[in-house]
């Protein structure tokens, strides 16, 4: 986890383009077997797949209806294959005859259907798979039902249940790229990113973070999970004040670059623009009108108002006090950001007294650090 900070300043007549620093979050992104086989089974229901022509492919003389018959099981395999099972009901009515005159019966039969298919994400992050058959097995077989006569013919109907698998790989496939479709998540998150989050109400601080592009590396397939690693390259702002206005929302994201992989890394580089009359408000609640003590309490100064501003590329501290010094003083310095004290720490600083010395000591003790 990497944090890194650029301190800006602003008057607030006066717009300034304050430079942006591009940084990069990577997501690990787990997917558990167990919610993909909930997303396809709510997704996919009834009927998978109908042919309700005998004339088609061919004057076939077969009509089917293909239903879905239970819980689909998808499990992973190696070489980033998953094994898809799929119970099926299948109504099936075939012809039997020649030149226009057939005769025709149906049967019912379930079946369980495997396929083998290699995954891969595509660009738009959507789901690629390219699925083969795997054999069935038969729950129930298909018979000819004559009343008290039954025949079996599943032997007979088997050279047609394969011609008929072959055809449901495109479906399978098709399937997959509709349902398993990552775009309307990111969206969400990239819409909730460019809205500017209040992370302190105290100091009216807010962090508007600006998504600029996307990396993922290719999935992996495990036997209980898929996984990936997605990279995020944005812009971080700190605004001290006022909300920010948010970032422009996006009906799509962009498409991914594939890298072979991206480090497990969380380096957030941030700006903070900070008005000057807002920092007069912080200084103000901090020092305004408290009384401190120095030389073992012998003696005593109130703030009695207090004002940041620039000048020259460098910020000033102006401070009037009352007590045991009565004068105004002038701090000037460059504003730096101390990762060990996690404050802003003044650099090249420089008094201009209107006092004693005794006041120039009782400032370095009030604003040292």
């Amino acid at each position: 986890f990497v944090l890194v900070s650029a301190y800006s300043f602003a008057q607030d007549t006066v717009e300034y383009n304050f430079p942006k620093i591009k940084s990069g979050i990577s997501i690990p992104v787990v997917i558990p077997m167990a919610e993909i086989n909930r997303l396809i089974n709510q997704s996919i229901n009834g009927v998978i797949y109908e042919d309700k022509s005998y004339t088609d492919n061919n004057n076939d003389q077969f009509k089917t209806r293909v239903e879905k018959n239970g819980n689909i099981v998808i499990q992973g395999l190696t070489n980033n294959r998953i094994m898809i099972s799929v119970p099926l009901k299948i109504w099936a009515e075939k012809g039997y005859g020649t030149v226009g005159y057939y005769a025709y019966q149906s049967t019912n039969f379930s079946v369980v259907m495997n396929f083998i298919s290699n995954i891969s994400f595509n660009n738009n992050w959507t789901l690629n798979t390219a699925t083969t058959t795997a054999g069935f097995v038969w729950k129930e077989k298909p018979v000819l039902d004559y009343g008290k006569v039954k025949i079996p013919i599943s032997s007979l109907i088997e050279s047609t249940l394969t011609k008929q698998q072959q055809k449901f790989t495109g479906v399978i496939d098709q399937q997959v790229k509709e349902k398993m479709n990552m775009q309307p998540y990111l969206v969400m998150a990239w819409n909730q990113f460019v809205n500017p989050i209040n992370i302190s109400e105290e100091y009216h601080t807010w962090l508007k973070i600006s998504p600029q592009s996307l990396s993922a590396t290719p999935l992996k397939v495990y036997a209980n999970q898929i996984s990936a690693t997605l990279g995020v390259d944005l812009y971080s702002e700190t605004f001290t004040g006022n909300r920010p206005a948010a970032g422009a929302t996006v009906t799509t994201v962009p498409g991914f670059v594939t890298k072979p992989a991206i480090d497990n890394v969380f380096k957030l580089q941030t700006t903070a623009n900070i008005p000057f009359t807002e920092a007069t408000k912080l200084a103000e609640q901090q020092f305004l009108h408290k009384e401190f003590t120095f030389r073992e309490g012998k003696s005593k100064i109130v703030i009695e108002s207090i004002k940041v501003y620039g000048k020259d590329e460098k910020v000033v501290i102006e401070a009037e006090t009352s007590g045991t010094v009565n004068g105004t003083s002038v701090i000037t310095g460059t504003p730096t950001y101390d990762p060990v004290k996690k404050k802003i720490v003044f650099t090249d600083t420089k008094f201009n007294l209107k006092t004693s010395n005794v006041f120039q000591k009782t400032l370095v003790f009030l604003f040292k650090g």
